[in-house]
């Protein structure tokens, strides 16, 4: 019994300690805490604002490229479709065949019309000579009149003949003086109509022939081809079809020339510049693929001033809006074969605004497309007019 007192004040003081350790770990790993996330702030503010590039970033952008109509230039039947949607093409690959029986018909109309001007032409040449042969042949009759009259004025003045046979030779000189003036009225007129022209050059010859090409036009009208290399979409044709002239059939979508709309506030403008480097990235591939390209134009005025009903912030309560402008950014040719982009995703840029030297107005003007030949001038159909002509001669 002596024992148990003397061991119970050791066993007391132990739970005191504990207690007043907890708040005491508690401080210094809260401090700790603190620390390390002044020390992630401060490095973050040093690599964003000392060592970060400076650049703008957005993704209100998308891909954007031209959509080429192929429409109907004349009316007809469709009988062939060579393409569909999602089908690449060449320029000059056949797209759709339309029925060339009216067409054919009216070319072979043409051609018999260019045969009759020729022949035409050639009969108003064969006048000249026949009118010509008509004046000297009425000068002939007025030198004779002229003689015989002559004669008989000399043979009245003797009594030979009586006045009234003299007035019958006079009155023969006026009809031959008018039968002279007529004919060579008639040879004026007969050598208007050919004068300073052949049978190839004459203008009857040449609307007829005008008139032929025309002809030919609409029959190449009815083989509709490609204008350009690019993907098939929008096919609203069917076999069998009739069409109007500007009847939308399908288009092509080039897709190694497509670009990105990059929709930056009006805040994001100060810095950029036309030539600035561009990262893009498509929702499409993700972050493993980026694409590279340039700034190469920024728009006129922001989307909402080209709106179908633009603001009237004159009138009303306003409430101030930021507004983003359109900045078009060109892509890489070659990276686009290899990861091709669709018309109308979505994509992420970021433009480098380091470098401030470019231009903030886009470059001049210049010609996205080379200029398409156009179906007059065929040589097979320039051909086929002079075949026409030589054999109608």
């Amino acid at each position: 019994m002596t024992d148990t007192p003397a061991s119970a004040p050791d066993a007391s003081p132990q739970p005191e300690a504990a207690a007043g350790g907890k708040p005491r770990a508690r401080r210094r790993g809260l401090l700790i805490l603190a620390v390390v996330v002044a020390i992630g702030l401060i490095v973050w503010a040093v690599f964003h604002f000392l060592l970060a590039k400076p650049e703008q970033e957005t993704d209100d952008a998308y891909v954007a490229g031209d959509v080429v109509a192929i429409t109907a230039r004349d009316p007809g039947q469709i009988t062939a479709i060579h393409a569909d949607n999602t089908q690449t093409v060449k320029a000059g690959a056949p797209l759709l065949d339309l029925d060339p029986a009216t067409a054919d018909v009216a070319l072979a109309s043409a051609e018999a019309e260019l045969a009759r001007a020729v022949r035409a032409t050639r009969a108003d040449i064969s006048k000249v000579s026949e009118s010509g042969a008509g004046v000297v042949q009425a000068r002939a009759q007025l030198a004779a009149a002229t003689a015989d009259y002559g004669r008989r004025q000399g043979a009245a003045a003797q009594g030979a003949i009586s006045g009234e046979e003299l007035a019958h030779a006079a009155d023969a000189v006026k009809v031959a003086r008018a039968t002279l003036a007529l004919a060579q009225s008639q040879q004026a007129q007969s050598r208007s109509a050919v004068q300073g022209t052949d049978t190839s050059t004459n203008p009857a010859v040449l609307a007829a022939a005008a008139a032929y090409r025309r002809a030919a036009i609409t029959r190449s009208h009815m083989h509709i081809v490609a204008p350009i290399d690019g993907v098939v979409a929008q096919r609203t044709v069917q076999i069998g079809q009739q069409v109007a002239p500007g009847t939308p059939l399908m288009a092509v979508v080039p897709l190694d020339k497509v670009w990105v709309d990059a929709n930056f506030r009006e805040t994001q403008l100060k810095d950029l510049r036309i030539g600035q480097p561009v990262s893009v990235t498509a929702d499409m591939y993700g972050d493993d693929v980026v694409f590279h390209g340039r700034v190469i134009g920024v728009g006129a005025g922001s989307g909402n001033a080209f709106a179908l009903l633009p603001p009237q912030n004159a009138s009303g309560n306003w409430i101030k809006i930021v507004q983003r402008v359109p900045v078009r950014i060109g892509l890489d040719p070659g990276e686009l074969r290899r990861n091709p982009l669709r018309v109308g995703l979505s994509v992420n840029a970021t433009v480098d605004t380091a470098d401030l030297g470019g231009q903030r107005l886009g470059r001049p003007a210049a010609q996205a497309y080379g200029r398409k030949p156009t179906d007059g001038g065929d040589p097979a159909v320039e051909a086929r007019i002079r075949q026409i002509i030589a054999a109608n001669r």
